[in-house]
């Protein structure tokens, strides 16, 4: 079996995020890393959409991400630590849209390791030098310069070793143009590690140490160190030198400090707490994140508290000496990894888990009457600070960035009835958490739908003057009249156009630098500017059929296929050419490009004819109207475009000719800018109707909307041809349409309405519904009958509902008891303010209870309009852990259970379960209602259950168990108690179980009916810690592990009757086979390293008519599948592209590609599409030369590319 990756969504979970000015011009610029991709974001100043630049598979992990300016420097660089034992300096090199590698200084072995670094970054602000660090002993300095012709220059590595020391975290502090200096937070367990009683451990505390590069002896020395008295988290570097006092702000639990060198006292402060908040009062309060404004005047910083709270810090000086740190609270936003405050005024908050944000920062606080904390106020140790949160009113949200990371189940099912599979996702975590349904689509954004007086059957927009910016007019045709719109802050009927009104129109344009065209059946209407018409009348009884037109030129087909060309000459005047030309069929389409620019007039026109073929025709002075070149299609082509698609800045586009049948095939094939020829073409069925073809811009280029039964765009959007549907209702004529609202939009009709509509998410693959849920989602089934999803969520460290508000009423008690007689009114209003506010969780975070409580329930819901039927909610620190839909055998065909695996008072660490139950649940026909039957008690966690044949498989810790129904309670009917560690995960085939180790990867269990028992006869020798499986088919299984492996194992092809046919079910039993396994064991066919945890397998077919691929779902928020080969020939071309690919085309941060997809095992049998796919955005003469390797040119790779990936998805 060989298998092909392709991945259909990127990772969406930020883990780094940095801001500079990385294109080198006046923008600013995000750069977020996503586990092993790197994005360059662009904030759009004016309407705060963040658009993506460029996305980057590094095939390696990013552990760190700095970015950094040489003094003078117009651009910022971007450093990344990275698991590759490199240290990479890249540049964004905005012409070409690419990042570019300027350095890549090897210094340790590959892998996250203990002692290489590139877990940490720091760099001197001033960008002269760059330390990076490994969580244990190493750390390197390197020295940034410029040579003469300024390019950027690295010095080799300074070492700053310290032995048996742990590193915490690193930043460059800001010292000016002295030498620079780094402040390191570190550990010594050199005593820990040799003293035997544990006390040493106990006593060891967090020191800070400064680490000083002298930059005219060149080495680094070790200037200071202080031990701490709070364990600290991170540091955050102060401005210095003219700007501010130096030195770094310690986070520590509880406090932040502030230390410098020197004779600075340290300046210490509480970290304010939530007033009346139902945490408990006894856990420690940290800082997660923080980000650093700076200018001219001024400088402040934004702190994020674990409960999302943001706090403005300041600093009060005197003399350069620092007198007090004074915070205040500001807005309260999700849980961040990291926030940037951008120059242009917005703060970028990459959440940990969901969406991400975009805030427009509206005010600093600093008027408000919301109080300010300062250290200069006196309070007793271990006394804090109390605010109270609200709703944002420094911020503004301005944009939001749909992630769905975490994925925490995914299953992929038509329930909509839509032909095209839907995913449905558990999503998130804790209250912001959400069930996500994914379709295959660019979301459309509805600006405007007005009904019309009739059914339309055709829509254009035109404007006046070639330079205007904005369409003027929209001309609706309708059987027999023209209505035209003129565009302005409304739209209104206009009737002094010059357009004929009482007439269908065929088509209508913008001609030349001023004037009009309208083409109706009975002849050409041209209007100039100053409102003449010039008419030109249709000869004898023959009508206008079919026409083309651009800014220049005019054809029109007469009836009987006659064709007469006009173009305009330099006074503005339609000229008709005096031949006319004779087609050997009927003309059914016709199209004509835009004219280029600094050209007379487009030189091709290509003509559909009832003969089943479209010919190009010359439209060049030297050869007017003969025919340059013809192709043979398989059924009759509706409609033509001519687009030019794919010009970069430098390159130039290449002119395509798009073909829609009317048998639903779209066709796209390359015309060749000089001789007309046809070559090329690329197939696509897009829908049961005759698929008619729009040229529109986006983007700046142009893109064709062709439209059947769905509409679809075809656009060039970073490097590569995407053709996505839109997601909306069914579309019959339409025409792009730009105004000062929807600069570029689509104007389109639909039985009787006029609608304008804006695609803002260009390659995106999916569009998604998300619909709120209460706490983590676990696990979800789907009712077979309704598509209703059963889904149960828990969360550790909460309260349930009931809980919470009793906790409220406690401490509401607890307010009036502790007032004085005489504060009795004030308690009692304050009591009462309390009990009635109603901060959502969703923002500001869910009470965190303590360890060991636990919040559940199991709700049943319509994942098409969202609709919860259903909520059953478990009592406090019951734990619900697994879930299936079942029938079971004695209770008939029409009964239907869910059974419920709970721990209650369940302990994490050290691991510790009050008891463990299976709820049994009755669920009604409509599945909309669940009814308690009774509960099983069992003795250890149930982490996985299984409907198997009539009964149901539960694994208990390391024991299988058959369960059949009871009216008391489940019945136990059988077990095996010889698994190596934990059941995590049971799927059932035929006779055969498939059961996952939380270790020790699958095992194959047999059941036999007659001696009751269940046998274990086939397990695999490598270990795995299993996420999840996939049956493939009754022999072969995928297998997901939690280091980000997928491998396909199999049962060997002789062994598989061997158990079947063992008549007394013995030899299995004391065969005990090698290693104390079962008696056979699995072969690996495939391995492969997704490089993130996957959490959901499933084989599925994910377009209608194609073929079945294994889709994943991994923690990070990406999507994809794996698709096996079908023939040799492809799997061959595959493997030698990849081959030249990964020599030609190395990872951007170093890493060695075959090894990061070999990370745990050797990669086996799966060739990685990520990697053959970025052939598309490399040099053309690399393209060239690995595409004469494989004899055939890059036009022919491209279109292998695209094809594997139609065959199977998106």
């Amino acid at each position: 079996m060989f298998l092909y990756n392709v991945t259909l969504q990127r990772a969406t979970g930020i883990t780094h995020a940095i801001h500079g000015n990385f294109s080198g011009s006046k923008h600013q610029e995000v750069v977020v890393s996503r586990g092993k991709i790197l994005d360059v974001l662009r904030p759009d100043p004016n309407t705060g959409k963040v658009v993506t630049l460029l996305s980057v598979e590094v095939f390696g992990v990013i552990r760190s991400l700095m970015s950094f300016r040489l003094t003078g420097g117009a651009k910022d660089y971007i450093v990344v630590g990275s698991d590759s034992g490199r240290i990479v300096i890249l540049e964004y090199n905005a012409t070409k849209n690419v990042l570019e590698k300027i350095h890549q200084e090897t210094f340790g072995k590959s892998g996250c390791r203990r002692i290489v670094p590139g877990q940490y970054l720091a760099i001197d602000p001033k960008g002269r030098a760059v330390m990076v660090g490994a969580v244990e002993k190493q750390k390197l300095v390197y020295i940034l310069n410029r040579d003469a012709q300024a390019r950027l220059t690295i010095s080799s590595p300074l070492e700053a070793h310290k032995s048996n020391t742990f590193v915490y975290h690193i930043v460059g502090v800001d010292v000016g143009f002295e030498n620079p200096m780094f402040a390191c937070l570190e550990m010594d367990y050199e005593e820990a590690d040799t003293d035997p009683t544990g006390e040493a451990a106990q006593n060891t505390k967090q020191a800070l140490t400064f680490y000083e590069l002298d930059l005219g002896l060149n080495h680094v020395v070790r200037k200071y160190s202080e031990a701490l008295d709070e364990h600290a988290n991170f540091l955050i570097t102060v401005p210095g030198g003219n700007d501010g006092p130096s030195g770094v702000l310690i986070c520590s639990e509880n406090y932040i400090t502030y230390k410098n060198l020197g004779d600075q006292p340290d300046i210490r402060c509480p970290i304010p707490r939530r007033r009346n908040d139902l945490d408990d009062p006894e856990r420690g309060m940290i800082f997660v994140c923080s980000a650093a404004h700076k200018t001219k005047s001024m400088f402040f910083f934004l702190a994020q508290t674990e409960q999302g709270d943001i706090f403005k810090i300041t600093l009060e000086l005197d003399d350069d000496m620092v007198t007090e740190i004074r915070l205040k609270y500001f807005d309260t936003v999700p849980v961040a990894s990291s926030m940037c405050v951008l120059k242009t005024g917005f703060l970028f908050v990459a959440s940990e888990f969901g969406n991400h944000y975009l805030y427009q920062i509206a005010h600093l606080g600093d008027d408000d009457d919301e109080p300010e904390f300062s250290s200069a106020m006196p309070l007793e140790e271990g006394d804090t600070f109390f605010f109270a949160p609200r709703i944002l009113r420094n911020l503004v949200l301005v944009d939001e960035l749909e992630s769905l990371s975490p994925i925490i189940s995914c299953q992929v099912a038509d329930l909509a009835n839509e032909d095209t599979p839907q995913l449905y996702m558990l999503c998130g975590r804790g209250p912001r958490s959400s069930v996500r349904v994914l379709r295959h689509g660019l979301e459309v954004s509805e600006m405007a739908v007005s009904e019309l007086p009739g059914n339309p059957n055709a829509v254009w927009t035109v404007k006046r003057r070639a330079d205007d910016e904005f369409d003027s007019y929209i001309i609706v045709s309708f059987v027999n009249a023209t209505l035209v719109l003129s565009i302005g802050e409304t739209v209104e009927e206009v009737t002094d156009s010059g357009f004929l009104g009482t007439t269908p129109t065929l088509s209508c344009s913008a001609l030349g630098e001023d004037a009009l065209v309208q083409i109706y059946p009975d002849g050409i209407r041209h209007i100039r500017a100053d409102k003449r018409v010039n008419e030109w009348k249709a000869p004898g009884k023959r009508a206008i059929f079919r026409c083309a037109v651009n800014q220049r030129q005019v054809v029109i087909a007469l009836t009987g296929g006659e064709l007469v060309y006009f173009e305009m000459d330099p006074t503005g005047q339609l000229n008709e050419y005096t031949e006319r030309r004779e087609m050997p069929a009927d003309v059914v389409c016709m199209s004509l490009g835009t004219v280029p620019v600094g050209e007379q007039r487009c030189r091709f026109l290509a003509v559909g004819l009832a003969d089943s073929t479209v010919r190009i025709i010359s439209l060049d002075p030297s050869d007017c109207l003969s025919p340059l070149s013809m192709q043979a299609l398989p059924a009759r082509a509706e409609s033509l475009c001519i687009v030019d698609m794919g010009s970069g800045e430098e390159s130039q586009g290449t002119l395509y000719l798009n073909i829609g049948l009317e048998n639903g095939v779209l066709l796209r094939t390359v015309l060749d800018p000089v001789t007309g020829d046809l070559a090329d073409t690329r197939t696509r069925y897009i829908g049961s109707r005759p698929v008619k073809l729009f040229r529109i811009r986006m983007q700046g280029g142009e893109a064709v909307l062709a439209m059947s039964s769905r509409s679809w765009l075809s656009y060039y959007f970073q490097n590569r041809f995407h053709l996505t549907p839109l997601s909306y209702e069914t579309l019959e004529y339409a025409s792009g349409f730009s105004s000062e609202q929807c600069p570029e939009g689509v104007v389109a009709i639909s039985t009787n309405t006029l609608r304008i509509l804006a695609m803002e998410k260009l390659g995106a693959v999916f569009n998604q519904m998300s619909f709120p849920l209460e706490y983590t989602p676990k696990k979800f089934a789907i009712h077979p009958g309704t598509g209703n999803l059963i889904i149960i969520e828990s969360d550790h460290n909460a309260y349930t509902e009931d809980v919470k508000k009793q906790r409220r009423i406690q401490m509401a008690d607890e307010m009036k008891e502790a007032a004085g007689p005489d504060e009795q009114e004030l308690a009692q209003e304050m009591a009462d303010a309390f009990l009635n506010e109603d901060l959502p969780d969703t923002v500001f975070g869910a009470p965190k209870a303590g360890p060991g409580m636990w919040a559940s329930i199991v709700r049943i819901m319509d994942p098409i309009e969202g609709r919860t039927f259903f909520l059953h909610r478990f009592e406090q620190n019951e734990a619900a852990m697994s879930l299936a839909y079942c029938k079971f055998a004695s209770q008939g065909e029409f009964q239907q259970f869910v059974l419920i695996g709970v721990a209650k008072d369940f302990q994490l660490a050290p691991r510790t379960i009050g008891q463990c139950y299976i709820y049994t649940f009755r669920l009604n026909q409509e599945c909309n209602m669940l009814e308690y039957l009774h509960r099983t008690i069992v003795d250890e966690v149930p982490y996985s259950i299984c409907p198997f044949k009539g009964k149901i498989l539960i694994g208990l810790g390391k024991t299988l168990r058959l369960y059949d129904f009871g009216k008391k309670k489940l019945l136990k009917k059988s077990e095996n108690k010889h698994f190596p560690n934990m059941i995590v995960h049971i799927t059932a085939y035929g006779n055969r179980i498939y059961v996952s180790d939380v270790q020790e990867s699958v095992h194959f269990v047999r059941y036999k009916r007659q001696d009751n028992q269940l046998i274990l006869f086939a397990d695999e020798t490598n270990p795995r810690w299993v996420t999840v499986t996939a049956v493939l088919d009754y022999d072969t299984v995928a297998v997901a592990d939690k280091f980000g492996n997928i491998g396909v194992l199999r049962l060997p092809p002789n062994t598989s009757d061997d158990i079947d046919e063992d008549p007394s079910g013995t030899k299995a039993l004391w065969d005990r086979g090698v290693l104390s396994g079962a008696s056979n064991k699995l072969e690996v066919l495939c391995n492969f390293h997704v490089g993130e945890t996957v959490l959901s397998l499933q084989k599925a077919t994910l377009i209608p008519g194609g073929n079945e691929s294994l889709v994943y779902t991994t923690i990070s928020g990406s999507v994809g599948i794996l698709v096996p080969f079908t023939s040799n020939e492809d799997h061959d071309f595959f493997l030698h592209l990849e081959m030249h690919m990964r020599s030609e085309n190395s990872p951007l941060c170093g890493r060695d590609h075959l090894s990061f997809r070999s990370y745990y095992f050797p990669v086996r049998n799966v060739i990685d599409g990520d990697l053959c796919e970025q052939f598309n955005s490399m040099d053309p003469n690399k393209q060239r030369s690995i595409s004469e390797d494989l004899d055939r040119n890059p036009n022919e790779v491209s279109k292998k590319l695209e094809d594997i990936r139609t065959r199977f998805a998106f």
